[in-house]
């Protein structure tokens, strides 16, 4: 099954949007460790294009999987979920 149905979605937070068209989110993956069972956060940080520059620092935003758009992204803003305070 190809399409848009079955592109992978993240929701993360915004931590820099210092370039032209583009943020980085900042996505939070908790996860309970195989032997411990104790809750771990991993972080991963993706570059996602903005075509509007709307995202500021500290929005909670929506991003989708897409096709390479330059050597660093992959992804792209597709709402913005809650604004910074």
């Amino acid at each position: 099954m190809s399409g848009r149905g079955s592109r992978k979605q993240r929701v993360g937070v915004v931590v820099s949007d210092a370039r032209d068209k583009t943020v980085t989110v900042q996505i939070d993956a908790p996860y309970k460790h195989p032997t411990y069972e104790k809750l771990v956060r991993r972080t991963k940080k993706l570059h996602a294009h903005d075509e509007n520059n709307e995202a500021r620092v500290g929005d909670l935003v929506r991003v989708e999987e897409t096709r390479p758009l330059s050597r660093l992204k992959r992804w792209r803003v597709v709402e913005i979920l809650e604004r910074a305070r």
